[in-house]
């Protein structure tokens, strides 16, 4: 790798582990191919708001993916996740970037509920900014990957909004924890209560044959978020139960890099771009 190219993808990784993308690669975010973000209320909250953006000359209903952050349901904000946001809406997606309450504000479930209400918002107002709201994908990296599993593949969150997984035309997972307890991280226990922490909690323990067709992108050397345990696990439970999933697996990539590489930066490490519009653009719900 050119030593110029190797300090910046350093820098950038760096800065994704450390929780400053908005300054070092939303500055490197092009601003061509998509309008936005647009600002909106989903709820009452000081953290019920989304961001939304538009793909630019779409002349018919887009394909809308809500993108949920990761952050150990701790951290987070809707623009550090710009960069994620704008690679996707110039792909010809609507997308949306919710926030939600965090701990120690909220513990599990209140964030699953924030989330619904998001996905609630979206698929009423989806056709009024040019989504189509029969295809509705749900995505999320790490913490995030969790909330929109636990939206995709258990109904109680839904039902909250007078809807049903069926809904939700696609879920996609970017090295989410699906199958993580015991807990280990110390951080996460008293999000989800640990040690009474009920299996419910699990997004595996919710996989039926109505869950949505799934990705799963991982990277193998990911040491906060074990792959095998999770993604592979999660991916097994899906196949045996007849759902239509797919494994992308990446040894250049690590828990961060995992949705840095939506960055365009970084998109020479793995095609995490061209691996999310290849599924959105050829698997949906009847």
């Amino acid at each position: 790798m050119p030593m110029g190219r190797a300090i910046i993808t350093g820098l950038l990784a760096l800065g994704l582990a450390a929780c400053t993308s908005s300054t070092l690669i939303n500055g490197l975010t092009p601003d061509a191919g998509y309008g936005g973000p647009t600002r909106l209320a989903y709820g009452s909250g000081s953290r019920h708001w989304l961001d939304l953006y538009q793909p630019d000359g779409t002349r018919q209903p887009a394909p809308v993916l809500i993108f949920f952050y990761g952050g150990s349901w701790r951290y987070g904000e809707r623009a550090d996740y710009r960069f994620a946001a704008a690679a996707l809406a110039a792909r010809g997606f609507v997308v949306v970037v919710p926030d939600y309450r965090l701990y120690p504000e909220v513990r599990y479930p209140d964030f699953l509920r924030d989330c619904a209400a998001a996905v609630g918002w979206t698929l009423r107002q989806a056709s009024r900014y040019g989504g189509d709201p029969r295809r509705v994908y749900l995505i999320g990296h790490s913490a995030g990957a969790y909330n929109a599993a636990m939206l995709a593949y258990d109904a109680r969150w839904l039902a909250a909004e007078g809807l049903s997984p069926r809904a939700i035309a696609g879920f996609i997972g970017l090295a989410g924890p699906y199958n993580f307890l015991p807990i280990q991280v110390p951080d996460v226990m008293p999000v989800f209560d640990w040690p009474a922490t009920a299996m419910d909690t699990q997004p595996i323990s919710h996989v039926t044959a109505a869950a949505p067709p799934t990705l799963l992108i991982v990277a193998d050397p990911d040491e906060l978020v074990d792959p095998n345990r999770n993604s592979a696990a999660l991916a097994d439970a899906l196949h045996r139960v007849g759902v239509s999933v797919v494994v992308k697996r990446y040894g250049a990539l690590n828990h961060y890099t995992t949705i840095g590489a939506l960055a365009w930066p970084l998109r020479w490490l793995a095609p995490v771009l061209d691996d999310i519009t290849e599924f959105v653009t050829t698997h949906r719900t009847p």
